[in-house]
């Protein structure tokens, strides 16, 4: 007698499933590909035909959705992977440019927690099998994936076919997993290059030696963006700072690639990621969201604003707090430190600087100190960024659906 197969499972609520993700964790275990390389076995899965992978310091999820744009825009079937999620956990995986499902995720979530592996994956590796999932139910062709953290051991580095690597900048970040000075941490992001496989980076001094030598020691190509090769100049006009920098590496991985212009122009077009150097107008106010989060990513933001600005600044303590504050309070006007999330004070720069633990507070004080003209600047943290991001869309929704200068409270 033929045995029935099991019943399937139920499909729990979004929530529960995305509460069933946020609680896996790795418990301290090493980051190891071989765990991601093992769930990927289990749930039978395997990426794309062609996948692009984004590693660095900053800009990984700018350069990770500009590539994404411009496969698209070149006819090519694309999913992305980037990570962390601003406001809705569904930022981190788009097919075709639009978010997946929220069935997508409750479907994955009712078939992965039948499942029973030793060592258990953490939320990481559960999220990139989602993404995995979902780019093989839509069959697609192509893959653009961002790294968590660093590329020799993170999850991303046990999946393959690779046809490019893209490693945007090297500075210090990840200390305590990516080793403790800068060759370190560029030996460990050169760590995602493959044999014969091109890259293309944007590091530079002395991360760029450790780099250029993990390239020629393991045979990739290596194009370095250094402003004199071609393959990465692109029309900046509109783009600054980070942004055009993100869209040169973009420009020059597209072109190895083999993509046309029209696509490189659609990938520089690309929408920012939530949090990513985002703009909202509030009553006659610019407000600019962006989650820099270490010292290289805050002097670069620092670099493209006007001097004046007010700071809205938030830090976890895990993080460099009181250097990437340092890179952005010289050019600021004011500074109102805040909690980037619930339980996780400011600096220690909270003696001289005005401090609000309530995020929409030390926004509402920001604004009542700019000057005419000047933005008003939240950076520190992307979790800062999520904390903000709803209420300055709605109030962003309000002025442009006033058609005037909206008076009305920040909440």
């Amino acid at each position: 007698m033929t045995q029935a197969p099991p019943p399937p499972a139920p499909l729990p609520g979004y929530r529960e499933a995305l509460a069933w993700l946020f609680a896996r964790q790795r418990g301290g275990a090493p980051r190891d590909p071989a765990r991601m390389a093992a769930l990927v076995e289990a749930l039978g899965l395997r990426p794309p035909p062609n996948v692009v992978h984004v590693v660095g310091t900053n800009g990984k999820g700018t350069v990770t959705t500009m590539i994404d744009a411009g496969l698209r825009a070149w006819g090519r079937r694309s999913g992305r992977f980037v990570s962390p999620h601003v406001e809705d956990f569904r930022e981190r995986v788009t097919i075709e440019g639009r978010a997946v499902s929220r069935e997508t995720v409750r479907r994955f979530v009712a078939r992965a927690r039948r499942l029973e592996l030793d060592p258990p994956p953490a939320f990481f590796e559960w999220t990139l099998a989602l993404a995995l999932s979902a780019f093989a139910h839509a069959d697609l062709d192509w893959a653009v994936l961002e790294a968590g953290v660093g590329g020799a051991h993170d999850a991303t580095r046990a999946l393959d076919p690779v046809r490019l690597v893209a490693l945007t900048n090297v500075s210090l970040d990840h200390v305590d997993t990516l080793g403790p000075d800068l060759a370190s941490i560029a030996r460990d992001k050169a760590g995602a290059f493959r044999r014969g496989v091109p890259a293309v980076t944007a590091a530079r001094g002395a991360a760029l030696q450790v780099v250029r030598a993990e390239a020629a020691r393991i045979g990739a190509p290596l194009h370095v963006d250094d402003g004199r090769d071609r393959l990465f100049e692109v029309d900046v006009e509109g783009m600054s700072g980070t942004r055009a920098a993100n869209g040169r590496l973009a420009a020059g991985a597209l072109r190895l690639l083999g993509a046309p212009e029209t696509a490189v122009r659609a990938a520089l077009r690309a929408a920012p990621l939530p949090g990513r150097g985002e703009g909202f107008r509030l009553r006659d106010a610019e407000v600019v969201l962006d989650g820099a989060h270490d010292p290289a990513a805050a002097a670069a933001l620092a670099a493209s604003l006007p001097e004046g600005y007010v700071l809205v600044f938030g830090a976890l303590g895990r993080k460099q707090g009181e250097a990437t504050l340092a890179a952005l309070e010289p050019h600021a006007r004011a500074v109102v430190l805040t909690d980037a999330a619930a339980g996780e004070p400011p600096p220690s720069a909270a003696a001289r600087h005005a401090y609000h633990p309530d995020p929409v507070t030390a926004l509402e004080h920001a604004l009542r100190l700019r000057t005419p003209g000047a933005p008003v600047v939240v950076a520190g943290s992307l979790y800062l960024a999520g904390r903000l991001r709803p209420t300055l869309r709605r109030r962003a929704r309000r002025t442009a659906g006033s058609g005037r200068a909206d008076e009305a409270a920040v909440r």
